[in-house]
């Protein structure tokens, strides 16, 4: 949380106040969750020197390091935001703003101008702190432990969902949350970057296994793609191949490296495989499984000393076969990589 260079911006833009809110018990609004800690349902107020929850009473439990206002139930939520701050220029998130809450916010705040203050929140997550970068490291770790679990069980399973239901297993088990639905690609499945695992039999041939979890609110992001079945010499260069690209792109990710010129080398060194590159070469992560920055071929993201992202080439043959390396990358000196499972083809 850098709430002190967050306040710095609200001040270089003369903004009187920031605004986060959050009505969805089942969603967590990553800014107001980065700058409080907070996840439940209410609204997060930063001034240029203080801020402070407005949360109902049966959530004050959850609320740690940070002063909180009881919401009551006689006022709408901006309308008791309105009796707690005021201001003629406000900041609000627009990515997560919607129309409806918009509307209700204006009645309440009729004369006043908004600043949209997403990517102020966007560019302020993608430098970690030390504690969120331990937060992460963990997060690698414990998603580590799960695909090894994983993959020396595997010829136990038969279905692709059977795959999937043993991670969010031990996942839920072990007292975590997924970040995202588990990808398990098998045979021609696996030529389809974001394919839903099915309840049908796993398929010879390369299996790609994407999955992440949350800890402590921060998601991790690995990818490895086995072999079912014996594979053919032609197969092994291929995953050997793009093995080689993914960890070139690793070495090659540098303090001031643009992300562009990252994703543009691994296209240029895929040659005649580069028309079966059909996604980013990776993306930040943290709160949500995808932040700044974006090694993309049009990205204007520069990288930069505590930025934790992902490197995940893929190469894709469509109706015929895919493959997929991905690890979580955290940039100090040099490149590291924080999720440990070995990535040798693995023959199941």
């Amino acid at each position: 949380m850098n709430i002190k260079a967050f306040q710095s911006e609200l001040k270089k833009r003369n903004v009187d106040f920031a605004l986060f809110y959050n009505v969805d018990y089942d969603k967590t609004n990553a800014n107001m969750f980065y700058f409080s800690g907070y996840k439940g349902i209410g609204a997060l107020i930063i001034t240029k020197n203080k801020r402070f929850l407005i949360i109902p009473k049966m959530e004050i439990g959850r609320v740690k390091g940070i002063k909180a206002y009881i919401w009551d139930k006689d006022h709408r939520l901006f309308e008791f935001v309105k009796k707690k701050v005021k201001g003629k220029v406000i900041g609000i998130d627009k990515n997560v703003f919607t129309l409806n809450a918009y509307k209700e916010f204006k009645k309440q705040f009729k004369n006043v101008k908004t600043v949209d203050i997403s990517s102020i929140c966007n560019k302020l997550r993608a430098i970690k702190t030390n504690e969120e970068i331990g937060i992460i490291k963990e997060a690698c770790k414990i998603t580590d432990n799960i695909l090894k679990k994983c993959f020396s069980n595997f010829k136990k399973f038969r279905k692709e969902t059977d795959v999937a239901a043993f991670l969010e297993n031990e996942t839920k088990k072990s007292g975590y949350e997924l970040a995202f639905n588990p990808v398990v690609a098998s045979g021609k499945n696996a030529a389809v970057p974001h394919h839903a695992p099915e309840n049908i039999k796993l398929k010879k041939g390369f299996c790609v296994i994407d999955f992440g979890i949350k800890y402590k609110g921060y998601c991790s992001d690995a990818t490895r793609t086995i072999y079912i079945g014996r594979p053919k010499e032609k197969e092994i260069r291929l995953y050997n191949f793009l093995l080689r690209m993914q960890k070139d792109a690793i070495k090659n990710a540098k303090i001031g490296k643009k992300c562009s010129d990252l994703y543009n080398k691994v296209n240029e060194d895929l040659k005649e495989y580069k028309k079966y590159f059909t996604h980013g070469l990776g993306h930040g992560i943290g709160i949500d499984v995808h932040e700044l920055p974006n090694l993309t071929e049009k990205s204007k993201d520069i990288l930069k000393r505590g930025m934790a992202f992902t490197i995940e080439p893929g190469i894709y043959f469509k109706n015929q076969l895919g493959i997929r390396i991905e690890d979580d990358i955290l940039l100090t000196k040099k490149a590291e990589i924080l999720t440990k499972t070995k990535k040798g083809l693995m023959v199941i």
